[in-house]
């Protein structure tokens, strides 16, 4: 089956933090040529997280040994010269397909690597959930906090190191007795924390009641949740934006439990900023109510390696296309930040799809990186949200 011609990799990948509009075939396999447009972005314009991945225990990773097997172009077969359609792959089980308003689909070189859909998609997918050694023991101590029923559970790490998507597998997995408030970036005064943890307990709020009317309110409801036999978690995403009278006014929350009796937990998820403010000694009250915690740090190079295989695997891939070389190359430009892995993974394979190769080498990774497309740690500084 002769390749049909492919947008130009300059087409595709502008350097360019700002969208821009170029016309690129639609469908190269349409017998007629069909011309439509193409709104490009850089990584600078793109606001997603990105998710971690599949336990590799449940779901193991293609071997090491696969690093070496792949390496003639064409080694995995791609989805079109199996006489396999974007759209047959999106009725797969696990498979999406989905088409932009410019009439393109989003998984771009999804057919070229056989693949069902987007391994390093900045969307969070619980698909992909990844089990590394430090999101493991972090979900333990998630976990520990909410059995044992600890006051204040705190969970810290880095910009992109997957303290986001440990919660929401967190809420997935919650008995039906559990009441949960998620409040994400919550800001404001002491009256307007207390209307967010309302809001996400999904109460009512009256414009015109005072903070006397809305923490008498929150109390009775926590009360009564707890008489008939459920308890309700408070969880703060973002929580490093919490001033420290909001913090003292959460610790201050928790004094509605009594004795024996835990009717209200609270769960703080942040930057390290946040245990920074705890551990000073004007927070020290706030301190000696938490009960469980853990700092997330980035993977390391063998980590950010199983990382990678696993995602490939649970996209359907037969072979994994990233050379060993091109992964420690990854490790490198990301410090093994999950976010910052999948983007420059993306990246990457969107460079191979225009060239029509196969492999993602080196210096694929190489010219990533000269074109300035990927903004590493060091061109960005701290990203901006959570993973």
């Amino acid at each position: 089956m002769t390749e049909q011609p492919r947008a130009t990799l300059a087409e595709w990948m502008l350097p360019s933090v700002f969208a821009k509009t170029i016309v690129a075939k639609c469908d190269p396999g349409l017998q007629k040529e069909t011309w439509c447009f193409r709104s490009v972005r850089g990584r600078g314009a793109a606001s997603a997280s990105g998710g971690l991945g599949v336990d590799e225990i449940q779901s193991p990773p293609l071997t090491t040994a696969s690093l070496h097997e792949t390496n003639q172009v064409g080694g995995s077969t791609a989805a079109g010269d199996r006489g396999v359609s974007d759209n047959d792959l999106g009725k797969k089980g696990k498979g999406r397909h989905f088409t932009s308003a410019t009439g393109m689909s989003p998984n771009i070189y999804t057919s070229h690597f056989g693949l069902s859909e987007r391994p390093f998609s900045l969307v969070p997918d619980p698909d992909f959930l990844f089990w590394s050694a430090e999101h493991q023991r972090a979900y333990s101590m998630l976990e520990y906090g909410i059995i044992t029923r600890a006051p204040i559970t705190l969970i810290t790490g880095e910009v992109g190191t997957g303290k986001t998507t440990l919660l929401h597998h967190l809420l997935k997995m919650v008995d039906e007795n559990v009441r949960i408030g998620l409040v994400s970036n919550a800001h404001g005064s002491r009256g307007e924390l207390l209307r967010w943890v309302m809001m996400s307990l999904d109460q009512p709020v009256p414009h015109e009641a005072t903070y006397v009317d809305l923490f008498a309110a929150f109390q009775s409801y926590v009360i009564a949740e707890y008489a008939e036999g459920n308890r309700v978690i408070l969880i703060f995403d973002e929580a490093q934006n919490l001033s420290k009278e909001s913090l003292e006014e959460l610790r201050m929350f928790t004094n509605i439990n009594s004795n024996k009796d835990e009717l209200l937990q609270l769960v703080l998820v942040g930057q390290p900023e946040l245990r920074d403010i705890i551990r000073q000694p004007d927070m020290s009250q706030f301190a000696q109510r938490v009960a469980a915690t853990f700092h997330l740090t980035a993977m390391d190079s063998k980590t950010v390696r199983q990382y990678i295989l696993h995602r490939m695997q649970v996209a359907e891939a037969n072979t994994n296309p990233f050379s060993p070389a091109a992964m420690d190359l990854i490790y490198e430009a990301t410090g093994g930040v999950p976010r910052l892995v999948n983007q420059l993974c993306d990246l990457a394979l969107v460079y191979a799809f225009t060239k029509g190769r196969k492999r993602v080498m080196e210096s694929t990774i190489q010219q990533v990186l000269d074109d300035g497309v990927f903004f590493g740690p060091n061109e960005t500084g701290k990203s901006e949200g959570t993973l």
